[in-house]
């Protein structure tokens, strides 16, 4: 019994230094990573533009003519980038990440320019008269927007614009009556699943 209790209080053996090591090569990779990506993407932001444009969906489902319909998302989009941009400063304070630091830069610049080129064949579709090629186009770009955005932050978030891509591919194939429908699956669902994976994985 005495050499039973005289193993049971040996201290632990020691780490080894190539242990210690790794330790801390591990926790330097995954520091730098932290500082190369945008982790303040804002998962309840996302629920939040999801919500309000499952509003929007089905409200501009109800407009009789393309300017009342347009008027509709465009005021979505206006409230979404709203609650995006404010619920983005408010996790970037609380996570102590500066919203101008460069991963937020190449986030941004990243995001932009297929906004700005859905904005222009908005007006091309619009005045052409094809209604119908609006959904898709939004989606797609949208999609666009936040895979080459999303190569700056967390891995979940490309996930979501690969989501938004084929989403857009498959409204492109559906008659034009689907457009609100998949506008909803799109703008609503997927900001609604991937806000709140993003929320629960990535703190808020």
């Amino acid at each position: 019994m005495a050499s039973l209790r005289l193993l049971r209080s040996l201290p632990p053996p020691p780490v080894s230094l190539q242990d210690r090591a790794m330790d801390n090569l591990r926790f330097i990779r995954e520091t730098m990573e932290r500082a190369a990506s945008f982790t303040a993407v804002p998962g309840w932001g996302g629920v939040w533009i999801g919500a309000s444009a499952l509003i929007a969906a089905f409200a501009a489902s109800r407009e009789p003519t393309l300017d009342a319909w347009l008027a509709v998302w465009l005021a979505e989009g206006m409230l979404g980038l709203a609650i995006g941009v404010l619920a983005m400063k408010h996790k970037a304070e609380r996570i102590g990440e500066p919203l101008l630091a460069p991963p937020a830069r190449k986030f941004a610049l990243g995001f932009a320019p297929p906004l700005a080129a859905g904005a222009v064949l908005t007006a091309v579709l619009v005045h052409a008269g094809l209604r119908q090629a609006i959904p898709s186009t939004w989606l797609m770009l949208y999609g666009a927007g936040i895979v080459s955005g999303g190569a700056f932050s967390v891995p979940i978030v490309p996930v979501m614009g690969v989501c938004f891509l084929s989403l857009g591919a498959a409204a492109a194939l559906l008659p034009g009556s689907f457009g609100d429908l998949a506008l909803a699956a799109g703008f609503g669902g997927l900001h609604l699943v991937f806000g709140f994976l993003i929320a629960r994985r990535y703190g808020g």
